[in-house]
């Protein structure tokens, strides 16, 4: 693929390797990802569609968790049909633009929810430091205006760090070892110097990290003081109760990734990077949302008179 100027290619597209190392798992790793993506898509979409029905999630909290069920579609949506695809087709390759688009919105839902993540946690402080404020502090225009501002700069260093990506060469060796279009996994490939790229995303990726993460611990400290000051066990089990959900999601999320940012690139490490990109990528969008409905009780409520309405309607 032949680019003008500093983005010159001669490769018109690139070859993903996937699992192909390992030809008797390619069947079971189908049918296992498969599965994994239709419990994602229906756990996810049941997410938006509980809170649509139950007044009693018409709330802030609801409003951000039903945004996080649809960033895990558009996350998962973005990468599992091509693993399914190159699972079972002898032609594992994508196009150069394909591979872009791939990473691009990879990226964006990724960046999205990191701070989508902290927004819930600022929501969590919130509710538990100053209850009776609650519903004031956290305005529909407030949540609506913290959820574009976390679209909005996930989509913005996104579209900075592909923009790096495209204005690299990539030459003869189009072979990427890999089930998706990564960062590193893309940079690999290159036959340019890559160093500005290579400064760009170390600099959003850090500033992304060390910001989010600051306003989920500064949230989760100010909780914790809040929480042992508490006088009532009532109100303490509560307070926990509200919180588990979010740090279990934010632990798993956030552990994985400081876990990819920290394993050296090379060689062997390789499918040690591709099983931690499958938890990332594939496992997460489904724990989400059975993390939260499994620990809530009006999800779960509104889940079973949903199944119940549905079986009477059979039944008659």
């Amino acid at each position: 693929m032949a680019h003008e100027g500093g983005n010159q290619s001669s490769v018109p597209s690139f070859i993903l390797v996937g699992f192909s190392e390992y030809p008797p798992l390619q069947a079971p790793l189908f049918l296992v990802f498969l599965t994994i993506y239709t419990v994602t898509l229906l756990g996810n979409l049941g997410i938006i569609l509980v809170r649509k029905i139950n007044p009693k999630l018409q709330t802030p909290m609801y409003f951000f968790l039903s945004h996080l069920s649809f960033l895990d579609i558009c996350y998962s949506s973005t990468v599992t049909p091509k693993l399914l695809e190159i699972l079972v087709m002898e032609n594992r390759t994508i196009s150069f633009t394909g591979c872009m688009t791939q990473f691009f919105f990879g990226c964006a839902c990724v960046i999205t929810e990191m701070f989508m993540l902290a927004v819930m946690a600022y929501d969590r402080f919130v509710a538990v430091c100053n209850p009776l404020l609650y519903t004031v502090s956290m305005s529909p225009k407030l949540s609506a205006l913290l959820v574009a501002g976390t679209y909005t700069w996930g989509g913005l260093s996104s579209s900075i760090i592909t923009y790096s990506l495209v204005q690299l060469s990539y030459c003869e060796s189009n072979i990427i070892n890999h089930f998706v279009c990564e960062y590193s996994a893309v940079l690999s490939v290159s036959c340019s110097d890559s160093s500005f790229s290579q400064m760009v995303c170390f600099a959003i990726s850090t500033f992304n990290e060390i910001c989010s993460l600051s306003i989920i611990l500064a949230s989760y400290a100010f909780i914790v003081i809040t929480v042992i000051k508490m006088p009532s066990k009532g109100g303490l089990q509560k307070a926990l109760s509200t919180c588990t959900s979010h740090l279990t999601v934010i632990s798993i999320f956030h552990g994985i990734l400081l876990f990819l940012y920290c394993v050296p690139s090379s060689k062997s490490s390789c499918l040690v990077v591709k099983v931690a990109t499958v938890f990332y990528t594939v496992l997460i969008p489904m724990l989400n949302p059975l993390i939260y409905s499994l620990r809530n009780k009006d999800v779960k409520e509104t889940i079973r008179k949903l199944i119940g309405s549905k079986l009477n309607c059979q039944s008659t």
